[in-house]
Parts: C-alpha cells; sequence; structure tokens
C-alpha cells in the first residue's frame, strides 16, 4: 500500500483517505504489511501507528537508506544510525518490540557486516522480533546468517525479472521468507505478456492477478505484496487471484 506522497516522498494528499485504506486492507483479512521508515521519509509508519494495524498484522518495516528532497535514495548502514532508526519506527508505529525489521540496501561505505550486526544487536535488545534483509546477494545473505537468524529476503522479483533467482533458490534451501518487490512490474511482463493475458481471460481475471498469483505459486516460501493507493480490492480480487492460480503461466524464453 503506498500511503505518501508522490514518489514515495511527503504526506498524501488526503491522509485519511491513506488510513481507510489500511483499515479497509484489515477488514479483508490482511495479516501482514510491509513498509520503511523512509517511506515518506516516515509518513508510512506514522499512518500506520494511528491505525489498528500494528495490533492486528505483522508489520514490516526497513532502516538503512537516506531520502532527498530530489527523491534520491542514498545507502546509509551506518550502525549507529540504524539504532537510531529502529527507535524512531518504534515510536511511529506505537510498538515496543518492531515485528520484522529489514536492513533496506547494503552500504558500500559501511562494512556489511558491522550493518547486520546493528540489527543483531537490537533484536538482542528485544527492539525488534525478527531481522531481515533487502536488496542482497546469496553472497551476503550467506554471511548476515553467521551473524544473525534470518526471517525474509526482499529483492526485486517478478515473472518478467529474475536476475534474483539464486537468491530465492537459497531462501527456499534454508527456509527464509521470500518478499518480492515490484511484483507487478507496473504492467511491463515483456515475453509473457500474452501468455497472461490469454490466462487472465480464460479465467476470468485481470493480467495483474495472473501475475500475482504465478509468484505465489512458483515458490512456496514467496510472499508477495502488492501496492495499492486505493481501496478498491476487495474479496472478489482475491477469488480471481485464487482461481488464476489453478493454472501456470507458460514461461517465458
Amino acid at each position: 500500500m503506498r500511503l505518501t506522497g508522490p514518489d514515495i516522498i511527503g504526506p498524501p494528499a488526503d491522509e485519511r483517505a491513506a488510513t481507510r485504506v489500511i483499515e479497509r486492507a484489515l477488514e479483508l483479512g490482511v495479516d501482514f504489511i510491509d513498509t520503511a521508515d523512509s517511506y515518506g521519509p516516515g509518513v508510512s509508519e506514522r499512518l500506520l501507528g494511528a491505525t489498528a494495524a500494528p495490533e492486528r498484522a505483522l508489520v514490516a518495516s526497513k532502516a538503512g537508506l537516506l531520502r532527498t528532497r530530489d527523491g534520491e535514495w542514498l545507502p546509509h548502514g551506518d550502525p549507529e544510525y540504524i539504532h537510531n532508526q529502529a527507535l524512531a519506527s518504534r515510536d511511529r508505529l506505537g510498538v515496543e518490540t518492531i515485528d520484522l525489521y529489514q536492513l533496506h540496501r547494503p552500504d558500500p561505505d559501511t562494512p556489511f557486516e558491522d550493518s547486520v550486526h546493528a540489527f543483531a544487536e537490537l533484536k538482542d535488545a528485544g527492539l525488534i522480533e525478527q531481522v531481515g534483509l533487502s536488496n542482497v546477494s546469496v553472497g551476503q545473505l550467506e554471511r548476515a546468517r553467521e551473524i544473525v537468524e534470518i526471517a525474509t529476503v526482499q529483492n526485486r522479483y517478478n515473472l518478467a525479472y529474475r536476475e534474483d533467482e539464486r537468491v530465492l533458490e537459497a531462501c527456499e534451501s534454508y527456509g527464509i521468507g521470500f518478499m518480492p518487490w515490484y511484483p507487478l512490474a507496473s504492467g511491463e511482463f515483456g515475453a509473457a505478456h500474452d501468455a497472461l493475458e490469454e490466462i487472465a481471460a480464460q479465467r476470468e481475471a485481470t493480467a495483474y492477478q495472473v501475475a500475482l498469483a504465478w509468484l505465489l505459486e512458483h515458490s512456496p516460501v514467496s510472499r508477495a505484496p502488492r501496492g495499492e493507493r486505493r481501496g478498491r480490492r476487495d474479496r472478489a480480487d482475491r477469488r480471481r487471484v485464487r482461481s488464476a492460480r489453478g493454472r501456470r503461466v507458460r514461461r517465458p524464453p
């Protein structure tokens, strides 16, 4: 759910509408919400904290990226910064312990192990329940696992973009949850487009629903968060996704 302004900077034009999206998602049974301290920055966490989301769903957040007014995403994995951002995230979400806190992106200017150790320390202190990673390689996942138990990995992955297939396979091997970001590729499915449209027509679904169903079927550890700006998804949508999962999408060449 995108709860911020354009380019994920600043508040949304209608904060009440944004909170209604959260409330509707909870009504429909959504039990997992992914956000980050850099979304806004701070806006998404603040809006989630103003609802029942932290009590009724597992809320995952992330730290390790700075934002600029120009919309840039700057890696910043300094351990002291990570510790500070966890306290800020906790306050905005209104929780004592963050359910899942993820390193948003490795920082080339900070030793990767130092960043991961910061998350391990937060877990030991009871400030976070579980540790996750985002935008990492297999090698980085292996190194992180030597420091702390890793619950999830969130990398870019969808039907048309599978450069991190080896990371997904490593997650399967270790029983680590894999959360694809950009799961619907803004509708740009490349060589799979025609197959998606064909299956969608047969299933009375949309290409987006079929692509989401493919992600959920492709791996037993995959969990695909969707971006949704308006509260227009309903139970019928979820039934269509389940229906689409009855037939696999042909792999593009």
